[in-house]
C-alpha cells in the first residue's frame, strides 16, 4: 500500500522501514538516509575559493557555519538537469553534518523524504567492490516505475582533493 502527501511518500513493504531523502541529479534521483543530512536550506550566497576542484563550488554561511558546497553533478560527471541549466539561481542545499565534516550538497529541487521497506533496496553485485570509484553507491530502492541510486555521502567525500578543502589544507 502507498500514501502520498506533497513533501513525503510513504512506502510499506514487508521489512524494516527506513527514511531516505531523494534529490535529482542530472536526469536520476538519488537518496541519502535521512541521518546523513541535518537540514535542508535556501542556499545562500556562495564564495568560490581559488584552487580547488570545479565540483567544489565555494563556501557559504549557514547559520553561522562556514561550510564548502559541493555539486555532486559535477562530482559524478553527470549531464546537467534542465532545472540546474533553468534554476541555477534558486537552488537549495543539502546541509551534511558528521564529527569530522560539515559541508553542503546543491540540489535544484526540493527533496522529497521517502519512508521506505528494505525489502525494496537492492544491492548489487558491483556495488560492494570496494576497489572501484563507486564505492560509495549502497543500493537501488526500486519504487513502482522509479529507481532511486543510494548513496553514502561519507563514502563519496573521502577522496583526497574534497578532505583537504573540508578539513582546511592546502591544495
Amino acid at each position: 500500500m502507498s500514501k502520498t502527501t506533497n513533501t513525503s511518500e510513504t512506502v510499506t513493504d514487508q521489512g524494516r522501514l527506513q527514511q531516505i531523502v531523494v534529490f535529482k541529479l542530472g536526469q536520476e534521483e538519488y537518496g541519502l538516509t535521512i541521518d546523513q543530512i541535518r537540514e535542508v536550506v535556501i542556499t545562500p550566497t556562495i564564495t568560490r575559493l581559488p584552487q580547488t576542484p570545479l565540483y567544489i563550488k565555494g563556501v557559504s554561511n549557514i547559520r553561522g557555519n562556514v561550510i564548502a558546497i559541493l555539486n555532486l553533478e559535477e562530482k559524478f560527471q553527470l549531464t546537467k538537469s534542465a532545472e540546474s541549466i533553468t534554476r541555477a539561481d534558486k537552488t537549495f542545499t543539502l546541509v551534511i553534518e558528521s564529527d569530522e565534516y560539515k559541508m553542503g550538497i546543491l540540489v535544484y529541487e526540493v527533496p522529497n523524504t521517502l519512508s521506505i521497506s528494505s525489502a525494496s533496496i537492492e544491492n548489487s553485485v558491483f556495488m560492494n567492490d570496494h576497489q572501484s570509484e563507486q564505492s560509495y553507491i549502497t543500493g537501488i530502492v526500486k519504487l513502482d516505475k522509479r529507481l532511486i541510486v543510494m548513496i553514502d555521502i561519507f563514502k563519496v567525500i573521502q577522496d583526497k582533493d574534497t578532505q583537504k578543502v573540508l578539513t582546511g589544507q592546502q591544495i
